[in-house]
């Protein structure tokens, strides 16, 4: 049996949060601070400002500001209105029996965002800096690096010639939920954090990712030694708790063309009982002429987060290389019995 989400629940969902989600919309730079709303966190047992929860940080907002628009914010009208628009194409139905419809049907399933709930925000980009909304020009060694990467994936053919040649998202191996950055995907958005004494742990929910960040200002790891999501070192800037990750490998999820020498910087400021505001900067000079921030609301949620078990009767991998040895078959074929 199939559901349908009616759009009405989102535009209330938008309104009901729009008071929220957004300090002030005529602030200077539109970011929200404890401070500026007189809110003050919890704390944990250990005096810590207390973060602990389970938390989304499903938009609708672009990384990047369409080119078409210049200005840093939409509307409140406005942007329940992209929302709206939004929820409706989401909440379409695949066709049984079409390609479309063999993987999942986000509603049928409750995968898509308009079901787990999207924070309003009034930005027309995540990026607010440089003040444009948009990545910084390519350094002469990014475009060099891009290049390289380009000419890589050619030599490696066609993306069903090897399982090798898939994303790790789709191997199950890492999905770009748990970055860092932790930027949300189409679905599945949930984070849950958990604080003890000189930790902070972060539970992305695609692939049960933990992030475990010390909090004691150790140093960061050798240069020789590279992690996938990078080595994470935490600290309290007031209530704000700031994660500065470096040691990343070229196989980062991070989808942005970063190389490995890029620095990321984390905030997470809980700014309202139902909302933290999330903050990074990615500082890579190899790659990009100068720094770039972005932000957004990560809203609170319901509870608990269930295994995701990517690999559990997932065979959609399989079948697409067998499809493309099927299809190469029987091209083979076609052309011996054209040339007889």
């Amino acid at each position: 049996m199939r559901y349908r989400v009616p759009v009405s629940v989102m535009v209330v969902l938008a309104v009901m949060l729009s008071a929220t989600v957004a300090a002030a919309q005529g602030a200077a730079t539109g970011r929200a601070t404890a401070e500026a709303r007189g809110y003050k966190a919890p704390r944990t047992p250990d005096g810590q400002p207390d973060l602990q929860g389970y938390w989304t940080n499903s938009t609708y907002t672009p990384l990047q500001r369409p080119p078409e628009i210049n200005r840093e914010f939409f509307t409140r009208e406005e942007a329940i209105e992209i929302m709206k628009k939004a929820a409706a194409a989401e909440s379409e139905q695949t066709t049984p029996g079409t390609i479309a419809d063999v993987h999942y049907d986000f509603t049928q399933f409750g995968l898509d965002r308009n079901q787990g709930g999207v924070p309003l925000n009034m930005r027309t980009s995540l990026i607010f800096d440089p003040p444009d909304g948009r990545l910084p020009p390519l350094t002469a060694e990014g475009k060099r690096l891009a290049a390289q990467r380009a000419e890589a994936r050619k030599r490696m053919g066609g993306p069903w010639d090897a399982a090798q040649n898939q994303s790790f998202s789709v191997r199950c191996i890492l999905m770009d939920r748990a970055g860092p950055p932790m930027l949300p995907g189409a679905y599945n958005n949930f984070y849950q954090i958990i604080q003890a004494p000189g930790y902070v742990m972060i539970l992305v929910e695609m692939i049960h990712e933990p992030r475990i960040i010390p909090l004691d200002r150790r140093p960061h790891l050798s240069g020789n030694v590279q992690q996938l999501t990078g080595n994470p070192v935490g600290r309290w800037e007031g209530d704000t708790l700031v994660v500065e990750s470096t040691n990343f490998t070229d196989q980062n999820p991070f989808a942005q063309g970063a190389s490995e020498k890029m620095r990321l910087t984390e905030r997470f400021t809980r700014v309202a009982e139902d909302r933290i505001l999330y903050q990074f900067t990615i500082d890579d000079p190899a790659v990009w002429a100068r720094a770039w921030s972005a932000e957004l609301p990560m809203m609170k949620t319901n509870g608990p987060i269930f295994e995701h078990a990517c690999h559990e009767g997932n065979r959609s991998l399989y079948n697409a290389l067998a499809g493309a040895r099927a299809d190469e078959t029987r091209a083979a074929e076609a052309a011996k019995k054209s040339s007889q």
